[in-house]
């Protein structure tokens, strides 16, 4: 006499079937556009690592061969409503035309004389207002593309060890966003790339030794070189 729980059977395993299809179809989808959204950040970052590593070629020299001028610009004093050095600052560097991401360098210790730096990849501008001249003197330096390719590699708009250096500039935050973006992307892709693995059986010895060779290598820098030498 046939079990009562048999005639499930074929159709547990005909769920089980289609649920492995249809996980393995929307992985490769997501792992091809995850891909395609990636491809060019991803050149990104593999471009400025290298000039990164490998400072010393001269054809990705950009700060020596950076154009520089400088200029005074007359500005209007901010008034009693303006409060802060950061607002103050977009005050100033407003009425110079300038855009990007506000950086301090120096403590301010005389309510007259404003010093601070504004910088957007591939721009760099060293600004020092005298409020009682009502007078800004402005030396700006523009780089090449390995140059702003290289600053978009860590640009944050934020120090770690400095609390007044924070995102003020809503480009830098869409850029942060995106490098948030970029690093999930590459999450799932690798977990993706595993799963794809798995599923061939043919690949599983080979893919576990370059797996191990990587985790090892990866390992060495993250753990050993603390631990070990």
């Amino acid at each position: 006499m046939p079990l009562s729980t048999e005639p499930g059977a074929p159709r547990q395993s005909s769920n089980v079937s289609r649920f492995r299809a249809g996980l393995e179809r929307w992985n490769r989808k997501l792992h091809f556009y995850s891909g395609l959204f990636l491809l060019f950040f991803m050149w990104l970052f593999a471009f400025s690592g290298l000039l990164l590593n490998h400072p010393s070629w001269r054809f990705a020299e950009f700060w020596s061969n950076r154009k520089q001028t400088n200029y005074e610009r007359e500005i209007a004093v901010p008034g009693p409503e303006v409060r802060g050095d950061l607002d103050q600052a977009r005050h100033i560097f407003r009425q110079l035309g300038i855009r990007g991401e506000i950086l301090w360098t120096t403590t301010r210790t005389d309510p007259n004389l404003f010093e601070f730096q504004v910088r957007r990849p591939g721009h760099f501008f060293f600004i020092k207002a005298d409020l009682t001249r009502k007078l800004a003197t402005v030396q700006q330096s523009d780089v090449n593309v390995w140059g702003v390719m290289k600053a978009l590699h860590a640009f944050t708009g934020m120090q770690i060890d400095d609390p007044r250096n924070s995102r003020d500039w809503a480009l830098t935050t869409l850029w942060a966003y995106s490098m948030d973006a970029v690093a999930v992307g590459l999450i799932f892709m690798t977990l993706s790339s595993l799963y794809m693995w798995f599923e061939i059986p043919q690949k599983r010895i080979p893919g576990a030794i370059v797996l191990l060779v990587g985790s090892l290598l990866c390992g060495l820098f993250c753990v050993g070189l603390r631990w070990v030498f």
